[in-house]
């Protein structure tokens, strides 16, 4: 079995759902990094866009006003892999010359044109994500008639698609969207059906850290979520997933030793 990686979540948004204005200064941005880094966290992802549901998009210029200082601070700190979580293609550019080394694109490249001439430039790991609708409308009415073999077809599309553009599909992580234009029970089905995604032969990445649904299911407030997402987690390893996005490192990290150890033996 594979090590899972997980990625922990620096968010320099003010309205975020789980932890927006937490991070709006050099100060509390490596704070934060050196938390994450110390609990296990193998890589970091850093957003200045919220994508919560009904979220209003920022400009460019203050994504960038966000992120950019966050990601020279906690490059200067560490060496580990950065992801910049960002739509744009302007605002992944210059987060890649200022340390970051991934590009988590939570529209699969489908809202700036422009992502794709920067991939072409680069050789940096993308992860592509499915999302039903656009962050302001995606929770309000989400319907499927097959949620797994929906989400399918979009990543079979997108890797044929990205494959005639002439990137090498190596290059590409997927992510199911948890939360993203999904339901309860969407969001269900695609956790029981994780392993169907590794079957297109990329790596997978799931979001499902303090999202909705586990309180739904747990009637648990944001903040009071982090062992249902651990245990996410440890579930999502026996079905190959490569990476967790997770706001709490040291929860997931116990549990998916724990899982990482059952299924060794």
């Amino acid at each position: 079995m594979a090590a899972v990686r997980i990625m922990g979540i620096i968010n320099v948004t003010p309205d975020s759902f789980s932890d927006g204005g937490c991070y709006q200064d050099e100060v509390s941005v490596v704070a934060q990094a050196d938390a994450l880094v110390a609990a296990g966290a193998d890589l970091l992802d850093v957003g200045g866009e919220s994508t919560r549901p009904f979220a209003q998009p920022v400009s460019e210029i203050e994504e960038l006003r966000r992120v950019i200082p966050a990601i020279q601070a906690i490059r200067r700190r560490y060496s580990l892999p950065i992801s910049i979580d960002t739509r744009k293609a302007e605002v992944a550019r210059q987060a890649l010359m200022a340390g970051a080394d991934m590009i988590n694109d939570v529209s699969a490249l489908r809202h700036d044109p422009a992502m794709i001439d920067l991939l072409r430039t680069t050789e940096v790991p993308v992860v592509i994500m499915h999302m039903q609708g656009t962050p302001g409308d995606m929770q309000v009415e989400p319907v499927y008639q097959d949620v797994v073999g929906e989400i399918l077809d979009f990543f079979r599309e997108r890797l044929d698609w990205l494959q005639g553009q002439g990137i090498d599909l190596r290059r590409i992580v997927l992510d199911p969207g948890i939360g993203f234009g999904k339901t309860l029970v969407h969001n269900l089905l695609i956790l029981k059906n994780l392993s169907v995604f590794s079957t297109l032969g990329q790596p997978i990445l799931l979001g499902h850290s303090r999202k909705r649904f586990l309180g739904e299911i747990t009637n648990r407030q944001v903040e009071e979520r982090d062992l249902a997402t651990a245990v996410v987690s440890a579930l999502a390893v026996a079905q190959g997933v490569s990476i967790v996005r997770v706001h709490d490192v040291a929860s997931t990290r116990q549990a998916i030793q724990i899982a990482e150890a059952i299924g060794a033996v």
